[in-house]
């Protein structure tokens, strides 16, 4: 399909990576539905972009991460919704310098990183089944580390790095099971590390810019829309080539027992079997 007659949902869309891709993807004419959790920004975005696209198909939902029950009414709004063809979970937040709790006392990079993406894609596998070829796009990262499923909240041991890494590596080995259980259902699912160190607020000011935010865009976008990928699902993608994640993310057991782990923590279960497209 062309990306003029998809309706795509993108996380984060009021800084860095999202913003640029809503930018890409408004020009291309998509639908789009914009997430963040500032009223005022996704009122900025909406007038920029339609200033300077053209696109009226823009709408803005606003959810806070941090609190669990907002991360489940936005995939409640959108699943009531008539169509979405292409999820990108990319909101995120960077590596922390003091251990934060979300509201529901949970590690705050885990909750936000990892169980918001876990959430919408469980929330919103339904209505993904039902277009003509849907994709989910999870923005994880080449810094992957395993889950200690004794300390996952890190209150042993709190780390920034730790917490960042982990939960980039959950969205991989959820990109794995998602892509598994849609096999066939017409839903292409990927995770990919869209560029190294790209001048965003969350690599600003900790870590030397390496990548321009436009190659990130550049990569992100290919899985949303190239023709040429609609049937590759369930990999992992190092800018634009597949590669190997962390060995953690092929162990069947730690990815049974994260999406148990997930589910107890949300209160979302994981789609049990595939839903029937209408």
């Amino acid at each position: 399909m062309s990306l003029r007659d998809q309706t795509i949902l993108i996380t984060g869309a009021t800084d860095g990576l999202g913003r640029a891709l809503a930018h890409r993807l408004a020009t291309e004419g998509a639908t789009l539905i914009l997430h963040g959790r500032n009223p005022a920004k996704g009122r900025d975005l909406l007038a920029e972009l339609r200033d300077q696209t053209g696109n009226e198909r823009l709408t803005f939902e606003t959810a806070d991460f941090a609190e669990l029950d907002q991360i489940r009414a936005l995939g409640e709004r959108v699943a009531a919704r008539d169509r979405l063809d292409v999820l990108v979970n990319n909101a995120g937040i960077g590596v922390e310098r003091a251990p934060q709790r979300s509201a529901d006392g949970l590690e705050l990079t885990f909750q936000v990183d990892y169980l918001a993406t876990y959430a919408l894609s469980c929330l919103l596998t339904p209505l993904l089944t039902r277009s003509p070829r849907g994709r989910v796009v999870n923005v994880s990262s080449a810094g992957q580390a395993p889950l200690d499923f004794q300390d996952v909240m890190l209150e042993r041991h709190w780390d920034g790095v730790q917490a960042y890494c982990q939960a980039k590596l959950a969205q991989i080995m959820l990109t794995f099971e998602h892509a598994d259980l849609l096999r066939g259902q017409g839903v292409a699912i990927n995770a990919l590390h869209p560029a190294s160190y790209m001048p965003t607020k969350i690599v600003k000011g900790l870590f030397a810019v390496q990548s321009t935010v436009e190659e990130g865009v550049t990569n992100t976008a290919r899985l949303v829309g190239d023709p040429a990928l609609a049937e590759v699902t369930g990999t992992y993608f190092n800018r634009a080539r597949p590669a190997r994640a962390h060995h953690q993310a092929y162990d069947e057991k730690a990815r049974t027992r994260l999406l148990a782990l997930s589910e107890e923590l949300t209160g979302i279960p994981f789609p049990a079997t595939p839903p029937l497209a209408a």
